[in-house]
């Protein structure tokens, strides 16, 4: 389951001809070939912003974290159902913004920021039961340039090419990853201790957050599997901790808290539905195409709350995939005035309503 920056609003697309049909469109983004100016400009007007600054990181995460988890405590503790909801709506957005720190995890240099993947798994990934490994090594292969858009990504669905009812059951189904998860740490993964076959499936396909229900995931290996087995091992702990004070101090608690989650969850997924236009076929695509297929709201009122820690800057994230998240906003704004209304800045949108409006058009010319 950030940055800030003003900017021009997008070029609006010339009159013309009716749009072509979504198949059209995505089979000529698969084709686009490569503006080397945009992708010259991108490495050499952004040299100066590559490091990760670790007392943003730090701050923000333990900011967050910290408003998270006194929000959700105030939601169990206080009477009300009204005061209740209000105080776990601020929990959602707040943990939702620590959450999303995972993001950051699969791109950062190991030795950038010493202590903070710890840390993160620590307060954050597993008591959400969602630690790093559900990401990385994952992350990184929807980035690679054989593999971004085809059936061998994990995070790529062509939702603008599917049917109209698939949007909201894409949507909804993340109100169900917290229960899940729960079952997964508690349960299947400790059976899988003594079941080799249950481990494999587990591993290979609830292991991963991916959105490709095609994908297996790999075995882990060196460095990554140890790392692998104490994430795994805190999550079950921590899942059997949280089953066993239920049965023995009441279901308040953690029914708040599975409720929250839920709540960041599909925030995360609407956020998801709109970080690209969804609309490759499957072929593999320039890093220009896939820029083009993927999503600026620069200028969004809400976007830092549904997109935050720079998850607004999705496209320029695709261009400058190690980008630290603080740096995006300035990168954005020396790109768009360097490059101007060109290739750069076709992949910014408005917000968010206009890009879930274009998907279910796009879906709806498929009956």
């Amino acid at each position: 389951m950030i940055a800030q920056d003003t900017l021009a609003p997008p070029a609006q697309p010339p009159a013309g001809p009716p749009a072509a049909a979504p198949a059209a469109v995505g089979a000529a983004l698969a084709r686009t070939a490569d503006d080397k100016e945009m992708l010259r400009a991108a490495v050499e007007l952004t040299r100066d912003l590559q490091a990760a600054r670790a007392d943003i990181y730090w701050v923000d995460l333990l900011v967050s974290a910290g408003i998270g988890y006194g929000a959700l405590a105030a939601a169990i503790l206080v009477k009300g159902t009204l005061p209740a909801v209000l105080f776990g709506l601020v929990a959602a957005l707040a943990l939702y913004r620590a959450l999303l720190f995972i993001h950051e995890l699969t791109h950062i240099h190991r030795d950038a920021l010493p202590g903070f993947r710890f840390a993160w798994n620590l307060l954050v990934g597993i008591p959400v039961l969602m630690p790093s490994l559900m990401y990385e090594n994952v992350h990184t292969l929807h980035h690679a340039r054989t593999r971004y858009g085809t059936a061998d990504d994990p995070e790529y669905l062509p939702l603008a090419l599917m049917k109209p009812w698939t949007l909201p059951l894409f949507v909804v189904t993340a109100l169900l990853l917290p229960s899940a998860l729960l079952v997964r740490s508690a349960l299947l993964v400790p059976l899988g201790v003594v079941i080799p076959p249950l481990r494999r499936l587990v591993w290979e396909r609830a292991s991963a957050l991916s959105i490709n229900p095609e994908f297996r995931r790999a075995p882990a290996e060196g460095v990554f599997a140890r790392m692998v087995f104490w994430q795994e091992l805190g999550c079950s702990l921590w899942a059997l901790f949280l089953l066993a004070a239920s049965f023995a101090w009441g279901w308040r608690p953690l029914l708040i808290g599975l409720a929250v989650v839920s709540f960041a969850a599909l925030l995360n997924q609407v956020r998801t539905l709109v970080a690209h236009l969804w609309e490759n076929e499957g072929e593999a695509m320039t890093v220009t195409g896939q820029f083009l297929d993927s999503v600026n709201v620069p200028r969004g009122p809400f976007a830092p709350l549904w997109a935050p820690v720079g998850l607004r800057y999705h496209a320029l994230h695709h261009l400058l995939p190690s980008m630290p998240y603080h740096s995006l906003a300035e990168a954005h704004r020396r790109l768009s005035a360097h490059l101007g209304a060109t290739t750069y800045d076709r992949a910014s949108y408005p917000g968010l309503a206009p890009l879930v409006g274009k998907l279910v058009r796009s879906t709806m010319k498929l009956g």
